[in-house]
Formats: C-alpha cells, sequence, structure tokens
C-alpha cells in the first residue's frame, strides 16, 4: 500500500514538473517576442519624434486644418445625358478656414449656386457613378469654391445626400 501511494505521487509530481516547465517556456518565448519586437519593428524614438515635430517655417498642410462646417443648399439638377431623363440631387457641407471666408460664402451666395449649378448639370450618370468620380466632384466643387473665395479658403467637401435618379 505504501507502494502504491508513492506511484500516485511520483506520478503526480511528474505532471506539475511539465506544467511548470510549460509556463516557463511561455515565459521566456513572450519575452523574447518582446524584445525581437522593441529590438527590429518598433519605431525608433529619434524617427517619431521627427515626425511629430515639425519644422517651424513649414506651413501645415491642407489635411491637418480644421474649419467650419458650412451647409450649401441641396442642388436639384438635369444630368447631362442624351435623353435627358436623369436627375441629381446632391446635398453637401463645406469646410472654411475661417469665419471671414464663411461670411464670403453668404455674400457670394448667387455666384456659388450659379457655378455649382452649371457644374453639376454639365455631369453625365456615367461620369458619377464611380468612387472615383464622386471624389473627383469633390475636388472639382472645392477647386470651384476656391476660385471664388480665394485660394485656400475651402479645406474640404462632404457630401451628404446623393441621389441619381
Amino acid at each position: 500500500m505504501a507502494d502504491e501511494e508513492l506511484r500516485e505521487e511520483g506520478k503526480k509530481g511528474g505532471k506539475l514538473k511539465w506544467i511548470i516547465i510549460g509556463v516557463i517556456l511561455l515565459a521566456l518565448l513572450g519575452a523574447g517576442g518582446y524584445f525581437g519586437y522593441t529590438m527590429f519593428l518598433a519605431p525608433k524614438d529619434g524617427d517619431q519624434a521627427a515626425e511629430q515635430a515639425p519644422a517651424e517655417d513649414d506651413v501645415k498642410p491642407l489635411e491637418t486644418l480644421e474649419g467650419t462646417l458650412v451647409p450649401l443648399p441641396v442642388f436639384l439638377v438635369n444630368l447631362a445625358d442624351p435623353l435627358g431623363r436623369r436627375y441629381l440631387k446632391l446635398g453637401m457641407e463645406v469646410e472654411v478656414r475661417d469665419p471671414e471666408t464663411q461670411a464670403a460664402m453668404g455674400k457670394y451666395e448667387a455666384k456659388i449656386k450659379d457655378t455649382l449649378l452649371l457644374l453639376l448639370s454639365s455631369k453625365t450618370y456615367d461620369s458619377l457613378s464611380t468612387m472615383d468620380a464622386k471624389l473627383q466632384l469633390k475636388q472639382e466643387v472645392a477647386d470651384r469654391l476656391n476660385q471664388i473665395l480665394g485660394k485656400g479658403s475651402v479645406l474640404r467637401v462632404y457630401i451628404t445626400e446623393m441621389v441619381i435618379q
């Protein structure tokens, strides 16, 4: 009977020994993975600081500037399709640089509407059906508004509603 108890204790000790070895191996693998990441894959501190701190004489690109959103009226136009049976309903908001530009948008509202109506009515269904075409339309609207309001006044154009029928 004593002999059987020793064998059971030996079996339990053997299982416990393998569990401890497994835990130690997992800890070593984790430490090795962390070491490998920090030495080879993680960005260097100097590189990160250089990317975050722009030079003093650099001008902020338009992508980093934030402005005020100004809604434009919803445009409903006939598209320039051969049969003339397609319509475009387009709602947009424009992000402007400063309050002066926002005031200028109210002042030049008739010019803005005229310019955008002419631009939108010159489009066809095919020229608006792809994602690239929609992005190009946003850029064209921004360019036309910047011609009226002054270069760099309009930062971004957001399409809030678009229906083509």
